[in-house]
């Protein structure tokens, strides 16, 4: 009962929070740095980031955007890779560069960091990452759902450099959009193999993710590795 309880609370304050933020104005929400990206200027080695972030409006509710920032050795900036949707049916290109810092509040929600590599490991994956954005296959398309989107990008990412192991979260809806309408494919993380119908349903199961059920693009599940419950909405439901 007392589980059920603070699961209820989880859930509760969570939904209140994302409902007074789509009742926002957007363009007033917070946009600066999250303090999590290291400064260049202190920080010579090489750096690899992926970050997750609610998304805009009432789709917050259910999704989140994700993204991937890069710094090569001695580079004093960051580069930032990420699909956003906006104009695309003018011609706009779907994957866009440094629209926005690498580690910014995207629209009032502080971005989570999913994976943060530093040093030799980052700078050896760099070049292939660079690689995996440019041949992504729909630099000129875009679908909010069930894709592909942003999170179909992030995905494809780590698909293509599994050595990251990204573990998107439940509510990357998109991620489960296998490019040229695939039925199987690995996991994100590269540990694990899944089955998708266009996005649209599926099963997942792998040692980073654990077991998922895609069913309409939402995703149920739990985690064996560090356990946790995984619903709609609400995320991933477990320690870090």
């Amino acid at each position: 009962m007392s589980r059920a309880l603070v699961l209820l609370a989880v859930l509760a304050t969570t939904g209140c929070a994302l409902i007074q933020r789509a009742n926002s104005n957007f363009w007033e929400l917070e946009r600066g740095p999250s303090s999590q990206a290291p400064d260049p200027a202190t920080t010579p080695e090489a750096v690899v980031q992926v970050y997750a972030a609610r998304t805009v409006g009432w789709r917050g509710l259910f999704a989140v955007h994700t993204w991937v920032a890069l710094k090569p050795n001695g580079a004093t900036e960051y580069t930032r890779y990420e699909v956003i949707g906006w104009r695309v049916d003018h011609g706009a290109p779907a994957v866009r560069v440094n629209r926005m810092g690498p580690d910014d509040h995207w629209f009032g929600d502080r971005p989570e960091l999913l994976v943060n590599l530093k040093g030799e490991s980052a700078e050896a994956l760099i070049p292939r990452i660079e690689a995996a954005v440019a041949a992504y296959p729909y630099h000129r398309s875009y679908r909010i759902w069930p894709g592909p989107n942003s999170n179909t990008f992030t995905a494809w990412i780590g698909r293509s450099v599994p050595e990251l192991r990204l573990k998107l979260p439940p509510t990357a809806i998109g991620k489960d959009f296998l490019p040229g309408g695939a039925v199987a494919g690995t996991t994100p993380s590269g540990t694990g193999v899944q089955l998708s119908l266009f996005g649209l349903g599926g099963l997942a199961v792998g040692w980073e993710e654990g077991i998922e059920v895609n069913l309409l693009s939402l995703n149920f599940g739990v985690e064996l590795k560090s356990p946790a419950l995984k619903l709609p909405m609400a995320g991933r439901l477990g320690p870090s």
